[in-house]
């Protein structure tokens, strides 16, 4: 579809979905969710995962760079620890968690990305892509979390769940939800059929290796350390688990950074997941 429609139509999907689809999702979804236990706790793992895949890629690079004398250029640098460390948790993780474990687990997801992921790849992210390719004007930054509908929405689907509607209404906001999930989906497919860069392929398999298998395996395995039910830490999993947000290509052509390694890294791991998907469902 993103190759035959014109180029304006995944642009206005994603402003919609961005402005409307999902903090309608999330509005409606909230409803039904459950907000018992230490939900925190997933806050706290999207940045211990954060952390823990931008250090693996800093890691990976000082060792290629002594062993096999490899040289990293500075907004290859920057690119290869963003792709690392921030995961598509919204667009598609929210699918991926409804699909699999249920609406029940959603606000697990929620917070993740909300909190978690967003906060990382606009605020950590921010810094770590100015330093590596160049400077930033902090106060657009702010604004485009303040603005962000998502957290609005998440705040206004929390006070939304104390109020009674009619069930022909309930029904035609969760298929409302529904339609963004599938649209959410679909625009993803149209943003890669635009990707059209295969280079940095090494690169990028080493960075979707830390973000997409290490990180998940390592932190995952410390789960029930926090007494998480199955179901929750099945959540945990699949955000951790997701390929790399659009947001690090964003990032890098807004601060200059490595955009063939981004490009090749997002396009490499949407066809992973495929794969990888099914070994955390298994595993876990």
């Amino acid at each position: 579809m993103g190759r035959k429609l014109p180029p304006s139509v995944p642009t206005l999907l994603g402003q919609f979905l961005y402005w409307v689809g999902v903090p309608l999702g999330i509005v409606v979804f909230l409803r039904k969710a459950d907000l018992s236990g230490q939900i925190w706790i997933a806050v706290a793992i999207a940045y211990l995962a954060t952390i823990l895949g931008a250090f693996l890629a800093w890691l990976v690079m000082r060792w290629q760079e002594y062993f096999m004398k490899t040289v990293y250029q500075a907004p290859t640098q920057g690119s290869f620890i963003l792709t690392a460390m921030v995961g598509n948790t919204g667009y598609l993780g929210y699918p991926v968690v409804l699909a699999m474990v249920g609406k029940e687990y959603f606000a697990w997801a929620l917070f993740y990305d909300l909190l978690g992921t967003v906060v990382a790849a606009y605020g950590f992210g921010v810094a770590l892509a100015a330093y590596f390719g160049g400077s930033v004007n902090y106060w657009q930054v702010s604004k485009a979390i303040l603005i962000n509908p998502a957290l609005w929405s998440f705040g206004f689907g929390l006070l939304f769940r104390q109020v009674n509607i009619p069930l022909a209404l309930e029904f035609w906001l969760d298929k409302l939800a529904w339609s963004a999930v599938g649209l959410s989906l679909g625009l993803i497919g149209m943003r890669l059929s635009k990707l059209s860069s295969w280079h940095s392929l090494p690169q990028a398999a080493m960075s979707l290796t830390i973000k997409m298998l290490l990180v998940p395996l390592i932190l995952g395995i410390t789960l029930p350390f926090f007494g998480l039910s199955k179901a929750t830490a099945q959540v945990i999993i699949l955000q951790m688990a997701m390929p790399p947000a659009f947001a690090t290509l964003v990032l890098a052509e807004t601060f200059n950074l490595d955009r063939n390694l981004a490009v090749t890294t997002l396009a490499l791991g949407c066809i992973l997941l495929l794969f990888t998907l099914p070994l955390w469902l298994w595993l876990f």
